[in-house]
């Protein structure tokens, strides 16, 4: 795809997000009048208590990315989850310039590629398992608390739970076996040969590497297991809570197993690649889950826009703010005697 028609594609796909977002609360019977009615009786500490509840989750989210990446700080992992998150918040598809603004910050850092490409694969991995596994816990929660959920819900719960069971058997297939992952590197290598120009001469250059990550990948799911899933773990039921605390803020009043099927779902539909990060997708099934659940529609649209500003928006400038921290730091000092030659030398 040329630069153009990228170029062109990210502006259709943020104007799409933009749309869906300005017609949210009118797809659920309200206006943006009334939810900013709700917003401003919002206090001032109960947007700082949202603040703290949304930087812990981000905090918690760095135990996954040290826990995949030896050697990686939690003060870095802060910065990578940041970065990553507004890149993928701004483009369609940014999931993959999230992965390449990874690599340039992790590089950096002294970090190599292999064990980088072993620490994108297993957070990838243990994402997507996780946001499959939601729709299940939330029908789970909704059984417990004497709610049949509908057709629809439960068929894309079934759905999810399908492809987790397919994920982790070829998962398990790659990693316990080492014939499997040289006889997709030969396929790779045959492929490459086929293609023209650029794409063969790059795949060609990625021979064998498939054998080296999965050496690294299962080092890295022996010795840190652990710490991605407390991470994971933590990380979404810091999610789930600010949810909650965004409900009731707004004063709607939702049972916990309601919130945890809508926060299910919420991040299911962030996987859309329609637009960003599933933008406009994920707010108007939101909304309209909070409406199939009784809570008014001024207050479910109000409750809406705030948990996407923790989990979408704010996340943009967060993360140009976390890019700029890290070139500023990558810079290296000029020695004191480096530096007086140089002032020599102007002379």
């Amino acid at each position: 795809m040329s630069g153009r028609a990228r170029i062109v594609l990210s502006a259709l796909s943020l104007a799409g997000a933009l749309a869906l977002l300005v017609a949210l609360p009118y797809l659920v019977g309200v206006n943006w009048a009334e939810i900013g009615r709700e917003l401003s009786r919002l206090a001032p500490w109960e947007l700082a208590g949202l603040t703290v509840l949304w930087l812990a989750g981000l905090w918690a989210y760095t135990f996954v990315l040290t826990a995949s990446l030896p050697g990686l700080t939690n003060w870095q992992g802060f910065l990578l989850n940041a970065v990553g998150s507004a890149v993928s918040n701004l483009l369609p598809f940014g999931g993959a310039a999230g992965v390449a603004m990874t690599f340039a910050m992790a590089r950096g850092w002294g970090h190599r590629n292999a064990s980088i490409t072993a620490s994108a694969l297993v957070t990838g991995v243990w994402n997507v398992l996780s946001r499959l596994l939601l729709p299940a816990v939330g029908i789970v929660a909704l059984l417990v608390a004497g709610e049949l959920p509908d057709r629809r819900t439960a068929a894309m719960a079934l759905f999810a739970a399908a492809v987790l069971l397919g994920i982790v058997a070829m998962l398990a297939l790659a990693l316990r076996s080492p014939g499997a992952a040289r006889a997709v590197d030969r396929r790779l290598r045959a492929l490459a040969l086929r293609l023209p120009g650029r794409a063969g001469r790059r795949l060609l250059r990625s021979d064998g590497a498939l054998s080296s990550v999965r050496d690294r990948t299962v080092d890295v799911l022996r010795t840190g297991w652990r710490g991605l899933t407390a991470g994971m773990t933590a990380y979404l039921l810091l999610q789930a809570a600010l949810l909650y605390v965004c409900l009731l803020a707004v004063g709607a009043h939702v049972q916990a197993a309601e919130v945890v099927a809508v926060f299910a779902i919420n991040r299911m539909l962030t996987t859309a690649v329609v637009t960003p990060s599933g933008a406009g997708i994920s707010e108007t099934g939101t909304a309209a889950l909070l409406v199939h659940f009784g809570v008014p529609a001024g207050p479910a649209a109000a409750a809406t826009i705030l948990y996407s500003f923790y989990t979408y928006a704010v996340e943009i400038p967060t993360g140009g703010a976390g890019w700029l921290a890290w070139l500023m730091r990558r810079r290296p000092a000029v020695p004191g005697p480096v530096a007086e030659h140089r002032v020599l030398v102007r002379k």
